[in-house]
């Protein structure tokens, strides 16, 4: 455990420099000013952790749901659909509304908005109580659909406070810190969840426990957000404005790229999800682990935190960094990373022996994120490939081999984000402020393509491990769109990629 504790040091130590870094991007002449922005920063930065923690941990509940009130697997999968509905329900409403009366955060106040998104969700979780009491499948829904509406705020709200927190020429260290505080989030939540319902990993033994152990996690999950929502509430922040109108009437769609890029988007979050969501069925299975849903927390955050070696690696070009530091953190950091999803795995007393050949993955993927040089159409294109092989591996082939192959998907989506959308819109003009609210709209998928993968689960003729297809079609269309958006661009005279050639 002596050498564990000193890896984790070491892999912390690491992220705690990060940090640095971005609370440096802080700058402002009045040092009171600076002061206070940085608590407001640290503040939102638990935002993110929350947001990540909740929808990681859907995982862990749906093997549990799936267990307790004997689900088929298409019906387990109503928890993601019940979140991921919400985020597009509440970004419809936000679009519908700022078409006809203006931006409704101007008018309250983006401060004010941040506060309502926590108090929402935290009023979410409390709905866990009457769920557990009753013990009603449509109440715990309906938690999860109320939790993801207050995030859908949340999403709209978070990301222009991060951006004004300082220099605004800084602000994408400050998104992509916060990017990596949310995937630690997905990381720890799973585990967390799976420590407070079933306590340490017992080898050999399972333990059958029912939806009553809920109770206690989600109440203290609203406290927290109740907690935020008061310091938030307690903390300066700038005053934000969105001055830019929406559009109004359908010019928007004569842009194949943003067109294309809508069903890039609800198809990449539909794959990021639907593959930790089918997780558990698949660990049941004896060809993979044989494992009940007790004991999937473990994998499901090393799914979760490959995600986190890919967004924490990828944003290392926004740091003022020589090219062999470069290179030399493009290489330990994913590792540091590792390390600790390893550490929290192993506090709830989790065997991570199993996982020590994941590290073959890592190594491929650097291998292969160096091809992609970072530049959006070609780094989707190679991660949606490599994606699609590692697929089709995982459909070969049984036990760790299949499993981890499926798992490092979580590495190929981690930066597929932003590559899609900053080629959705890239050239929209006065078009972008419409595309982007489309685009988040499009988060749909997370709630559409998960139970798609259920219903082929149930079926007797294809089963829950060939139906891990449906990422492999995913990643098809992911490569796709980063070959054929770069030719879209170039007939409008805009080459992101044209400094590799």
């Amino acid at each position: 455990m002596g050498a564990c504790e000193g890896a984790f040091f070491n892999s912390f130590s690491l992220l705690l420099y990060f940090f640095y870094l971005t609370l440096k991007s802080i700058s402002m002449a009045d040092a009171q000013k600076r002061s206070s922005y940085s608590t407001a920063f640290l503040v939102i930065i638990f935002t993110f952790f929350f947001w990540g923690f909740v929808a990681a941990s859907n995982g862990v509940l749906i093997p549990m749901f799936k267990k307790n009130f004997s689900l088929n697997q298409f019906q387990s999968q109503l928890v993601d659909f019940a979140f991921y509905l919400a985020y597009c329900v509440g970004s419809v409403i936000y679009f519908v509304t700022s078409m006809a009366f203006g931006d409704p955060l101007n008018k309250i106040g983006y401060k004010k908005g941040l506060i309502i998104g926590l108090v929402v969700s935290a009023l979410g979780a409390l709905l866990f109580i009457p769920a557990v009491n009753a013990a009603s499948y449509i109440l715990f829904l309906s938690g999860l659909f109320i939790i993801g509406l207050g995030f859908a705020l949340l999403q709209i709200v978070a990301n222009p406070f991060v951006i004004n927190l300082g220099d605004p020429s800084k602000g994408s260290h400050r998104l992509n810190f916060a990017g990596g505080i949310n995937s630690l989030g997905t990381t720890i939540g799973p585990v967390l969840l799976a420590f407070a319902l079933y306590g340490k990993v017992t080898p050999g033994q399972g333990q059958v426990l029912g939806i009553e152990n809920l109770k206690t996690p989600y109440v203290a999950l609203s406290g927290m957000l109740f907690l935020l929502a008061v310091l938030v509430a307690m903390v300066k922040m700038p005053v934000i404005k969105n001055e830019e109108k929406i559009e109004k009437g359908v010019s928007v769609f004569q842009y194949p790229q943003l067109v294309w890029g809508m069903v890039a988007i609800f198809i990449y979050v539909g794959t990021e999800v639907t593959i930790q969501s089918n997780l558990g069925a698949l660990l049941a299975l004896p060809s993979i682990k044989g494992i009940d849903h007790t004991q999937v927390d473990k994998f499901i955050s090393l799914y979760w935190g490959s995600l986190m070696i890919g967004r924490i690696s990828g944003s290392l070009h926004t740091f003022s960094l020589n090219k062999m530091a470069y290179r030399l953190l493009s290489v330990v950091l994913p590792f540091a990373v590792f390390g600790i999803i390893l550490f929290f795995n192993i506090l709830r007393g989790a065997d991570v022996s199993d996982l020590y050949i994941y590290t073959i993955w890592i190594v491929l993927f650097i291998i292969i994120k160096f091809f992609g040089q970072e530049k959006p159409s070609r780094t989707l294109l190679f991660f949606g490939i490599s994606a699609m092989v590692f697929m089709l591996v995982g459909l070969s082939t049984s036990g760790n081999v299949a499993l981890f192959s499926f798992i490092s998907g979580g590495l190929f989506c981690s930066v597929m984000w932003p590559c899609i959308f900053n080629l959705s819109i890239a050239g929209l003009g006065k078009n972008t402020n419409q595309g982007s609210s489309l685009l988040i709209m499009m988060i749909l998928g997370g709630a559409v393509i998960p139970p798609i993968q259920g219903h082929l689960a149930d079926m007797s003729s294809v089963g829950i491990h060939l139906s891990y297809i449906v990422p492999f079609v995913g990643f098809a269309y992911l490569a796709w769109y980063g070959f054929a958006a770069r030719k879209m661009l170039q007939k409008q005279g805009i080459d992101y990629d044209a400094s590799i050639e």
